[in-house]
């Protein structure tokens, strides 16, 4: 089975916990940390996040969970054909779970990604380079790994 993906940037995280909690029919998260929440729903199904990670409030990114390797495949199939830039990554530590995942970005400029979840993580993420704090930035592609083919 495969779940949306839905991650928000929000400025008040426990504000922002007892809304979600109401809209989602007062259902408890799945995971809770200082700067982060997720719900993982059957319905409807969906894993909903929000974090307080710097980034600017609203929707972050929105992908696709999806339950083994072979749906893993077949996402990432879909994004080749549409001939969509991939970047893909093994092993990674983001939103506090160790994930296999590619991300591309849709025509407006939205960051999609596709991840299977492999096991819970202690810390939100990892920095992308040696050096650079861990941020939002795990969770996102960057700008520079991930551009449009042109089409010809």
């Amino acid at each position: 089975m495969k779940r949306m993906h839905i991650h928000v940037s929000v400025q008040n995280l426990d504000e922002s916990i007892r809304f979600y909690r109401a809209m989602f029919g007062n259902a408890e998260p799945t995971v809770r940390k200082s700067d982060y929440c997720k719900w993982e729903l059957d319905d409807p199904a969906v894993n909903f996040a929000i974090s307080q990670r710097g980034a600017k409030p609203g929707v972050d990114h929105v992908g696709i969970q999806v339950q083994t390797e072979a749906e893993l495949a077949e996402m990432n199939a879909r994004f080749a054909a549409a001939d969509l830039p991939v970047e893909a990554q093994s092993g990674t530590t983001c939103c506090y779970a160790k994930s296999d995942k590619a991300w591309t970005v849709d025509p407006q400029g939205v960051a999609w990604e596709t991840f299977l979840t492999l096991e819970s993580a202690p810390t939100f993420g990892q920095a992308r380079d040696a050096g650079e704090p861990a941020s939002a930035a795990c969770c996102t592609p960057s700008a520079s790994t991930i551009a449009f083919r042109s089409r010809t």
